[in-house]
């Protein structure tokens, strides 16, 4: 969307500040530690993330133009429907209110607004190396956390790395970390100066160190399918000497540093191991993707209703499932924290909104894929190369519909997912996209 930025400096010589900036300050905020009794109420980045789309609504009316083209409204807008019907299903005011804006704030508010900001590649080089940058500062954090005995407790020792999201959402630091990773590698494969690519590679090959000590399997998986996905969409040939490459520096990583390899192995073990001898965390998730299908099941087309979950999840769930979680360290204290969703995106949405939420929520995932595939077929066939905003774009929405398998929405990491949505839509709907790829 054109329009005129911010301005700033003297009367003779102002200064044009390109509205990404507002999406940029929610990233940045992103690095702010909290303490250690936050838990997971409100960031500091979510208000930010309210003020953007209050800038970008007062834009549009500023400038009196169309906000979205007829695509984008319907691609964007179609998660309301379904969320519409589960909030008159709530089991409360309260909750139907606070259900209702988290996922108009996540999937529709926060993406639109990403989208009307975001005008050019230029844009979305600064917004991908900020999303880098938020990435090394929590992964270094999280490094120190393991190397010195402060992090968060894992095994009975506190060496998890959970960066300044803290014990109570160790989730956190490993979604920032992999987004920051996956960010790199679509600029590391992009058309850009040798000298960017190089930064982003040597990024890109730093951040396996904090993700491997986040311990977080859901975050492995989705990375190793994502970086996967993007290395074919960049060239075959590219993508064998890349991965050769992340091979040789795990190797260097885990066997040259010891990186925690006796727990490592254990933990990627743990992941097949299923019906064999889980542990209790993977009991404790297939318990409760059981009583999410069980909640369906009652209520197929519409759902318990928005935050129904925890209130149905004792009537459905079997006696496998442990009374809570456990968490201690990274500056907090001991604590026991009750399982409050089915920490997977699809069975949390079928549960509480149905096959209508599932299908207008996921419809609209899907759309937004297939159109920014489509785009990048197209730019790749006429040009012979694949811009690195489309590598990005599109790497950053196969990992949160891979992630989505394996976790749900909450904490404070979860504005940068809509950020992430907001990217992924630029790219499948935006006209500054369609820019680039005429081009």
């Amino acid at each position: 969307m054109s329009g005129h930025a911010l301005t700033l400096g003297t009367a003779g010589h102002p200064r044009r500040l390109p509205p990404v900036l507002a999406v940029v300050a929610v990233v940045a905020l992103l690095a702010l530690p909290l303490g250690p009794d936050a838990g997971g109420g409100a960031h500091p980045a979510d208000a930010v993330s309210a003020l953007m789309v209050l800038y970008c609504a007062l834009r549009l009316v500023r400038d009196r133009r169309r906000p979205l083209t007829r695509t984008a409204a319907v691609v964007l807008g179609l998660p309301v429907l379904g969320l519409a019907v589960a909030a008159v299903g709530a089991v409360s005011p309260g909750a139907a209110l606070t259900g209702l804006g988290r996922y108009l704030q996540v999937f529709v508010l926060v993406p639109a607004a990403v989208l009307l900001l975001v005008r050019d590649r230029a844009d979305v080089r600064l917004l991908t190396w900020s999303t880098v940058g938020l990435a090394v500062w929590q992964g270094a954090v999280g490094v120190h956390q393991y190397v010195t005995g402060t992090g968060a407790s894992y095994q009975g020792e506190r060496i998890r790395a959970v960066g300044t999201f803290g014990a109570q959402d160790v989730m956190g630091m490993a979604t920032v970390v992999s987004l920051g990773l996956v960010c790199a590698v679509g600029l590391a494969l992009g058309r850009t100066p040798v000298r960017h690519r190089l930064v982003a590679a040597g990024c890109a090959l730093g951040l396996l160190l904090p993700l491997a000590l986040s311990f977080s399997r859901g975050a492995w998986i989705a990375t190793a399918v994502t970086c996967a996905v993007q290395l074919l969409l960049a060239g075959v040939r590219r993508a064998l000497a890349v991965g050769a490459a992340v091979v040789a520096a795990a190797v260097v990583l885990v066997g040259g540093f010891g990186v925690g390899t006796a727990m490592l192995q254990e933990r990627v073990a743990s992941i097949t191991e299923v019906t064999a001898a889980p542990d209790q965390s993977v009991t404790d998730r297939y318990t409760m993707w059981a009583a999410a299908c069980d909640m369906w099941r009652e209520r197929p087309l519409t759902g318990v209703g928005l935050k129904g979950f925890p209130e149905h999840r004792d009537a459905h769930a079997s006696l496998a499932l442990s009374s809570g979680s456990e968490t201690d360290g990274a500056g907090a204290g001991y604590r026991r924290q009750p399982l409050l969703s089915p920490h997977n995106m699809y069975l949390l949405v079928l549960a509480e909104q149905g096959l209508i939420g599932l299908l207008a929520l996921a419809g609209s995932w899907l759309a937004l894929l297939v159109l920014a595939l489509r785009r990048l077929r197209g730019v790749r066939r006429a040009r012979g190369a694949v811009p690195d905003c489309a590598l990005v774009a599109c790497g950053l929405l196969v990992w949160q519909l891979t992630d989505f398998a394996y976790a749900d929405i909450g904490g404070p990491s979860t504005v940068l997912t809509a950020v992430c949505f907001g990217l992924a839509a630029w790219w499948a709907l935006g006209s500054g996209a369609r820019g680039v790829a005429e081009r």
